[in-house]
């Protein structure tokens, strides 16, 4: 198929290059030159100008945006739907908050163009590991782009399935699922996110617990001075835990074992706390993602090794680069 794409940075280019890698042509764009000619060297198709992005594209056009939420991603949404065709489609890639999701897919529907929103999982890995994808929109549009989603999705790989489950029971299995109508796949996503704050913030108070298992106030004999990296690593080795997020942890504590590279100012993007948001809107108790956000709000007044390890998973599934603590 032919893709436009719309951002350049840590995921957008390399779902480019897993797209051309798949046989599917691409044309992008992003506001620094340099990305695009990057992605033109490897085969794709540049653009200086949306305009030029959207003349690229032959009817009916997809462009993909993969832009950070808020106002970059609404502007780009209404400078597209003034440039595009009826039958159209934009996918918004990035974590938008899926109550914009509703608001636009509605007013892109008034000019013929379809709206999905993609809740997309990868981080820097994505190019090698794939895509996961929570995915919202009309169904016909949907299926359409099934080729393209196909392509960016992990597939089954070596994961076992699940017991009982048949070969015609969706694509979940495949790494990409029409979760329901527009803004459900970043409801989805949003939710995973939360979901991803708690598991790492559980992970990071335990090897917290390791490194401050020796200290003086302790009795003697129950001072432990514990190899967290190789803990880390063992846990790897069949352990319930075990996870992508401790491979990550595992990853940054054998290249830094006291994480002096990482300041422990946590950021948070925004999900987590649309997460909780959500939980009070549908009284649903949410206290671990609850008391995991307050965490990283916390960490910018104060750094203990767990901030550190959070930090760090941070930098390793996602490429943030987290800012060092002022003053």
């Amino acid at each position: 198929m032919q893709m436009g794409m719309i951002g350049l940075g840590r995921m957008g280019g390399n779902m480019v290059r897993r797209l051309l890698r798949d046989g599917h042509s691409c044309a992008v764009y992003d506001r620094d030159a340099a990305n695009i000619q990057r992605l033109v060297d490897e085969g794709a198709q540049g653009a200086s100008t949306l305009e030029l992005l959207v003349q690229a594209l032959a009817a009916p056009r997809a462009i993909w945006l993969m832009v950070p939420a808020g106002d970059p991603t609404e502007s780009t949404v209404n400078a597209l739907g003034a440039l595009l065709s009826p039958g159209d489609t934009i996918i918004d890639g990035g974590n938008s908050n899926f109550k914009d999701d509703v608001r636009r897919a509605k007013a892109l529907r008034a000019r013929g163009i379809h709206y999905i929103d993609a809740g997309t999982s990868g981080g820097v890995w994505g190019l090698e590991r794939g895509y996961c994808m929570m995915i919202g929109g009309d169904v016909d549009a949907v299926t359409r782009l099934e080729p393209i989603f196909r392509s960016l999705a992990p597939g089954r790989g070596t994961i076992g399935r699940t017991p009982g489950r048949g070969d015609n029971e969706g694509t979940a299995e495949e790494g990409f699922l029409h979760c329901g109508p527009n803004g459900a796949g970043h409801y989805v996503k949003m939710v995973h996110n939360g979901i991803e704050y708690g598991m790492m913030q559980a992970f990071a108070e335990g090897f917290e617990l390791f490194k401050t298992a020796n200290l003086p106030s302790l009795p003697e004999g129950e001072r432990y001075d514990l190899p967290i990296g190789e803990i880390a690593e063992l846990w790897r080795r069949g352990s319930v835990v075990s996870s992508w997020l401790l491979d990550l942890s595992a990853q940054a504590l054998h290249a830094d074992p006291a994480l002096d590279a990482y300041s422990g100012f946590v950021q948070d993007s925004g999900e987590g706390r649309w997460t909780v948001q959500a939980a009070i809107d549908q009284a649903v108790s949410a206290e671990v993602i609850t008391s995991a956000l307050f965490t990283r709000f916390r960490s910018r007044q104060t750094h203990t090794f767990a901030e550190k390890v959070l930090s760090a998973m941070r930098q390793q599934f996602g490429g943030h680069v987290e800012p060092p603590k002022a003053g």
